[in-house]
């Protein structure tokens, strides 16, 4: 068995200080994930630092209408808040496909955010696997992938990111607020989730110590309209198959703003800009979404076992688009 020191930190300057200091340290919030990668010996940190204490849970409406999200708020409680239920209903929906009841109570958004991937081979701790070990190989490329990613993979990595509520806050232009030992940064969604290329295990440009804080949700009024889908291969507690976030404006039958980011197909939360592109000035219509659809997931890169995700995504973006103009089944589950 392996030693692990165990401390609770009652203030954010200490527990980073805490982190930093120790190279084989790290933070524990809900430890929803921490500790099974723990169990499995696939994390083998010497000291977790308790961060539960630290004054992050707040869920706050901004002036113009955005949202600032503590990175210690529990799943549940952004999911049940009114503003968020009203002005970013794709949230609350994704926080509650994302995860079972008990866990939604204990995980926090920012764990959610840097959870790890839920490839077998990451998790059995014996298989080659870049992001566990680096230059080992990536064993889903010839092995098991029908949960695996078609777009943003490498020869190196092809695991999907596991996150719903990612999906949702990447559709929002959300933004990461962290601090660390050289102060405070603030990371578009876009660019804190990072593309394996040939350095898969780092996915995100975090430092060792530093520490989410916020999760900033700028005004978006079109997400007044939206809807997160979930395509999985059971309605109870599961990982996307294929997801959408999707938030429409029409005017006069013709779209004036449509965001529209997808999970379970990429290796990061997918922010769909080709489909916005081609849609905003489009008719609204199924023909239009399905070419929509199309065109951004051209440059897919299936393996023979995940090859279905390619049209099942397409399918996704259309339905989702299609219930947020009243023509699809209505049912974003």
């Amino acid at each position: 068995m392996r030693p692990i020191t165990y401390s609770r930190a009652t203030d954010t300057a200490t527990a980073i200080a805490a982190v930093s200091a120790d190279p084989t340290s790290d933070f524990l919030a809900g430890g929803t994930t921490e500790i099974d990668l723990l169990r499995q010996n696939v994390l083998t940190p010497r000291r977790l630092v308790d961060i539960n204490d630290l004054p992050l849970t707040g869920i706050e409406s901004t002036p113009d209408g955005g949202l600032r999200i503590g990175s210690l708020a529990r799943m549940s409680d952004v999911a049940a808040s009114p503003a968020v239920r009203e002005r970013f209903p794709m949230i609350s929906q994704a926080l509650e496909l994302g995860a079972s009841a008990q866990l939604r109570h204990m995980a926090s958004m920012g764990g959610n955010l840097l959870q790890r991937v839920r490839c077998s081979y990451f998790r059995d701790a014996e298989s080659p696997c870049n992001k566990r070990e680096p230059g080992t190989g990536c064993s889903a490329v010839e092995g098991f992938s029908r949960g695996h990613a078609v777009l943003g993979t490498s020869e190196h990595c092809i695991a999907t990111h596991p996150s719903d509520v990612a999906v949702a806050l990447m559709a929002l232009d959300a933004r990461v607020h962290t601090m660390g030992p050289d102060g405070e940064r603030v990371y578009p969604l876009d660019d804190f989730f990072l593309l394996p290329s040939d350095s898969p295990h780092r996915e995100h440009p975090m430092e060792h110590g530093e520490l989410i804080t916020e999760i900033e949700v700028p005004a978006t009024p079109v997400a007044r309209h939206s809807l997160y889908l979930k395509v999985r291969d059971r309605e109870s507690y599961e990982f996307a198959l294929a997801s959408v976030a999707a938030a429409l404006s029409i005017v006069n039958g013709t779209i004036a703003d449509v965001r529209v980011a997808l999970g379970g197909v990429a290796t990061k939360p997918w922010r769909a800009r080709r489909s916005e592109d081609f849609l905003v000035g489009a008719v609204a219509g199924r023909e239009n979404f399905a070419l929509a659809a199309r065109v951004e997931m051209a440059d897919a890169r299936p393996t023979a076992m995940n090859a279905f995700k390619v049209e099942l995504a397409q399918r996704a973006i259309v339905r989702a688009l299609e219930t947020l103009t009243g023509n699809g089944s209505g049912n974003p589950a």
